[in-house]
């Protein structure tokens, strides 16, 4: 069930000469002045105020005065990629000589610095291990490591549990008693900032001179930007004065070799590129080789400096996205087919379980998120691990905090859940195959003291309507450019009727229309991706209500507006 929601414009704007679409679309985001528009990267909040941010640089200082063994430990998605790139080359400019990466097989050692993966990362020797993207939960790993006397630096994001790991040093926005203004950093973010600290270190310490240039890292906001926009974290001012200036950076072809290999074989246009294209064309493709592979091939493509290699890695992760969405094709139609037995039509429960002794672990994230996208409901995807458990991932809805439902289901349940993690929005869940069945049930009934109706609803925030002489090239030029947009600072959307002058499907998924507002001869070209093809085309439908951005469809060298449609309905 969908709903359009019209924003509410309230306040004045107080300073500063704007467009007055723009004053309205901002001002529906809580943004009443240019100063809060003001993306220069003095405005971002100083680093001081992290929690840990100095026992983490005077650790990183006595390592590198012994030119000790670092060892980068990541994650498998496009956060922990970009995170530990950055970790990398930015420890490097340093004058670090002894830097390595790992990034744990999720299939074998699952998320995290585990227990187990220590002894891995033990035959690398060395005498500190840098958490990034991970580490806030692993309690038994960090442990394990200090019993082996090497020494742990965890940076992350994620929401700590009651317990904190006893590591050297922890930098996390969201530990408790940390003062740092934004809760809301990627892992990249977490990393980068560590890096802005340390070179304040050595800076005072006097470690730059001619002989060693003091870096410039800057150079690195094209990877905080894509880790950024792909890990989905609110863009807060502060995470978008770092997405501005990365894609900004991108724009320019100032950006990593790999950054613009993946571009390149995608066929896109590098010079207009958007946060849009941070979202659905590179994060795919790098993710891709953590779902079905190694994601040690994503984090090469964006450490090298090679563009004839970039370009190979490129295209390999370019094959695996298509191998990816092959698999997810197949798990979808089954999930499709086993919601359809259910008859869920008439009494949709709250939230959905779905698992499949045949489902991959990498993509069921994925399943989740498309299940949920159709049904508006919670869901958790399950994929076997072995004879004995099974992995699920979670996705929730707006206003439904996932984690701490599933914390809740873990204190009145401590049976069922072997492990967890994970922030509002997605999650994932460990537990062994025997509980399944009790834990859908479990799920449900906390489910339950959590959603209320009004959750049920998709909501489609609108802007309101458009007048006539907006729908132009200009405008939407000027609403591309007035971003960077993204999650919780929502792309302009706009509601209004149409008159439908002509409708087609374009590969027997998208919808295709000519529009037209009421009274008006303009031609208006829109197009709704992955249509529900039994409801379109209806050729008895001559006027139709829709919420649509304004969009630019750009073809062998033309540019023609063009609506990108995220409702439709016939008005009758």
């Amino acid at each position: 069930m969908k709903k359009i929601v019209m924003r509410k414009s309230d306040g004045e704007w107080q300073g500063g000469d704007l467009d007055p679409l723009l004053k309205k679309i901002y001002l529906g985001r809580g943004i009443n002045s240019c100063d809060e528009i003001d993306y220069q990267l003095k405005n971002l909040f100083p680093f001081d105020q992290l929690k840990g941010i100095d026992d983490a640089t005077e650790l990183l200082w006595s390592v590198l005065q012994d030119q000790g063994q670092i060892l980068i430990v990541g994650d498998f998605d496009v956060d922990g990629a970009t995170s530990t790139v950055v970790a990398l080359k930015a420890l490097r400019a340093f004058g670090f000589e002894n830097v390595d990466y790992l990034v744990p097989n999720r299939f074998e050692y699952g998320y995290g610095l585990s227990s187990d993966l220590v002894p891995v990362a033990a035959r690398y020797n060395p005498d500190l291990i840098i958490t990034v993207d991970n580490g806030i939960s692993s309690i038994d790993g960090v442990e394990t490591a200090r019993k082996l006397g090497i020494k742990v630096l965890v940076t992350d994001h994620h929401l700590p549990g009651a317990e904190l790991p006893n590591a050297g040093a922890i930098v996390n926005p969201n530990q408790k008693g940390d003062l740092f203004p934004s809760k809301n950093l990627a892992g990249v973010g977490v990393v980068f900032y560590l890096m802005l600290a340390f070179r304040k270190l050595l800076r005072d310490k006097g470690w730059f001179g001619e002989n060693r240039l003091e870096p410039n890292l800057a150079d690195f906001l094209d990877l905080v930007a894509l880790g950024t926009i792909a890990d989905i974290v609110t863009l807060d001012r502060n995470n978008r004065i770092f997405v501005k200036h990365g894609v900004e950076r991108i724009r320019y072809g100032k950006c990593s070799a790999g950054i613009r290999a993946l571009f390149h074989v995608t066929g896109r246009d590098i010079s207009a590129i958007s946060t849009g294209d941070l979202s659905y064309v590179l994060a795919p493709r790098l993710n891709a080789a953590g779902r079905l592979d190694d994601m040690s091939l994503g984090v090469e493509c964006l450490l090298t400096d090679d563009y004839k290699k970039a370009i190979d890695m490129a295209q390999q992760l370019d094959i695996l996205n298509d191998e990816r969405k092959a698999i997810e094709h197949d798990m979808r139609i089954q999930a499709e087919k086993e919601l359809n037995e259910l008859q869920l039509d008439s009494d949709l429960p709250l939230g959905i379980c779905l698992f499949d002794q045949n489902w991959h672990q990498g993509v069921v994230g994925i399943l989740a998120s498309r299940v949920k996208s159709k049904l508006n409901r919670p869901v958790v995807a399950f994929a076997k691990v072995d004879d004995n458990e099974i992995k699920g991932s979670a996705r929730s809805i707006e206003g439904l905090h996932i984690k701490e439902v599933i914390e809740a289901v873990d204190a009145k349940h401590p049976e069922l859940i072997n492990k967890y993690g994970g922030h509002a929005m997605a999650a994932g869940i460990q537990l062994g195959i025997d509980k399944y069945e009790d834990f859908c049930k479990a799920f449900l009934d906390e489910l339950d003291q959590h959603i209320t109706e009004d959750h049920l609803y998709e909501k489609i925030w609108s802007d309101g309507e458009l007048e006539s002489e907006h729908f132009s090239l200009e405008t939407a030029n000027m609403l591309n450019n007035s971003g960077p947009w993204g999650c919780g600072f929502d792309e302009p959307v706009f509601s209004g009727r149409f008159s439908v002058l002509d409708q087609k499907l374009i590969g027997n998924k998208h919808l295709k229309l000519t529009l037209a507002l009421p009274g008006h001869e303009q031609k208006i070209e829109a197009i709704m991706f992955f249509a529900d093809t039994e409801k379109w085309p209806n050729y008895q439908c001559k006027s139709v209500s829709a919420a649509f951005k304004l969009d630019i469809n750009k073809y062998r060298g033309r540019h023609n507006l063009q609506l990108v449609l995220a409702h439709l309905e016939p008005y009758l």
